[in-house]
């Protein structure tokens, strides 16, 4: 599977089988995770076998079952925090689903255990990611329209549409799709793009930016552009 076809492929799933997550996978997220903490600047942290983050109130209106093992995504307090999050985030989220697991980002359904998880003092949990084997495989939204969150046209370059078509694969929170991405032109001979992120009480609209961006990037090709 290409990182392209898990795009494709990957939806929300809240309901997941009890089978613990197979040994090979284990260690195939936790060197992605060594990696991605080391170039994002995190702390995630893969937390297995512990299903009582899950059992609250709002796990239940949520409607997760099973959550087992899940992804906590944390770091240092800055202000672009949560727009890593979401961009290395997603990049583990793809890798889950290119190995056949099936994952949900988490915003407020979960519950902080004590002792499974180390934080230092100038650290934060921003969400957490639900991941293992779903019980389904989630299924499709509605999304918004290329031209409702970007200024593609027929005279913007083609790879343009394609990674805002994958920026709208992208999950966000109650699929709000808060964001945008501008084709601003050629600089020095090099194409730019600038994404921005829209308004939303709910929130989170930072967070979903970076995953958006990853998105983007897969599908318009990271070498075809520089972001302002």
């Amino acid at each position: 599977m290409t990182l392209q076809e898990a795009i494709e492929a990957r939806h929300s799933v809240r309901a997941y089988k009890k089978d613990p997550l197979a040994e090979e996978i284990v260690k195939e997220l936790e060197g992605q995770i060594a990696v991605l903490n080391h170039v994002g600047k995190l702390h995630i942290q893969l937390i297995q076998n512990e299903p009582r983050a899950f059992q609250g109130t709002l796990a239940k209106y949520g409607k997760f079952q099973n959550v087992r093992n899940y992804l906590i995504m944390a770091g240092r307090k800055t202000k672009d925090l949560d727009e890593r999050v979401g961009y290395y985030g997603e990049q583990l989220v793809l890798k889950a689903q290119m190995l056949g697991l099936n994952t949900c980002w988490v915003g407020l359904s979960y519950s902080n255990i004590e002792g499974t998880y180390v934080l230092f003092d100038d650290e934060k949990i921003a969400c957490y990611i639900a991941i293992g084997y779903g019980k389904t495989q989630g299924t499709g939204h509605k999304i918004k329209t290329v031209e409702q969150v970007s200024n593609a046209s027929s005279t913007t370059p083609s790879w343009f549409r394609k990674g805002v078509e994958a920026a709208l694969l992208a999950p966000t929170a109650v699929n709000q799709q808060k964001f945008s991405f501008e084709y601003v032109g050629m600089e020095n001979g090099v194409h730019k793009v600038h994404a921005k992120k829209g308004f939303s009480l709910l929130g989170y609209t930072h967070l979903d930016l970076g995953i958006a961006k990853y998105h983007f990037e897969i599908g318009a090709g990271k070498e075809n552009f520089e972001w302002v």
